[in-house]
């Protein structure tokens, strides 16, 4: 069996020489031989007993809590039953931090991509992210219109086609075409734009926001404060909704 001096047990344990005096003055790790001179020797019954112990303190452990665990004449069991403890908790950590990530990358994606934008407290943020969660809603509002629209025109079709009669897919392009109009009504009504040059939140005109290169999450328009023309970030018109 090996021997180690205290220097050699410290260095193979990753930890410092004070580190195993102090275990030792607790009574925590005694030495399996001491010479007169003080020289202290370890074996590597020693060296795995001091690795348990430094497994035990990184799990949160105290040092009383330690020295009575490795004193119990049932060690084992209460091994086992605290590190069934510590994994169930470290899962829950887990758990817990899963579930502040999804948030987190949800906050993330949510926010405007403006710089300019200021937050100054928590409830900025719960105002941005209702914001977006009132512009998602007009936004599934067109999808479901517009599949809506697809299913009038191609059942009309079709049945132009089968039925050689083409009255009921004239119909169906006007509703179409009138539908179209109002959900184009609908979502300039409910949406504002905020310049990333001088963050200034407006309405632009109708037939400035329709023609306008976008993509989906900003239009490019010219704004009414500073001139400028540049992709500015759509969001939902909360004084639209205050004003009902």
């Amino acid at each position: 069996m090996s021997e180690y001096t205290t220097g050699e047990l410290a260095k193979l344990a990753q930890v410092s020489v004070r580190t195993i005096q102090y275990y030792d003055k607790k009574n925590l790790l005694k030495p399996s031989q001491i010479f007169e001179n003080g020289k202290r020797i370890y074996t590597d019954n020693d060296l795995n007993k001091l690795k348990l112990i430094i497994l035990l303190k990184n799990l949160g452990l105290s040092l009383k809590s330690i020295s009575e665990i490795l004193e119990s004449q049932n060690s084992m069991k209460v091994m086992n039953l605290l590190l069934e403890q510590q994994l169930n908790g470290l899962r829950a950590q887990l758990k817990t931090s899963k579930e502040q990530i999804k948030t987190i990358e949800g906050l993330r994606r949510d926010l405007p991509q403006i710089d300019q934008i200021e937050i100054k407290d928590i409830g900025d943020i719960e105002n941005i992210m209702k914001n977006k969660k009132s512009l998602r809603k007009v936004h599934i509002k067109m999808i479901i219109i517009g599949i809506l629209m697809d299913f009038v025109e191609i059942g009309t079709l079709v049945w132009a086609i089968m039925k050689g009669n083409w009255v009921p897919f004239i119909i169906g392009m006007i509703l179409v075409l009138l539908i179209a109009a109002w959900i184009s009504r609908f979502y300039y009504q409910n949406t504002n734009y905020i310049c990333p040059n001088c963050n200034t939140e407006f309405k632009p005109k109708f037939w400035a926001a329709f023609w306008g290169i976008h993509n989906s999450r900003a239009r490019k328009l010219v704004c009414p404060a500073c001139g400028q023309k540049n992709y500015c970030v759509e969001v939902y018109d909360e004084k639209r909704e205050l004003a009902r």
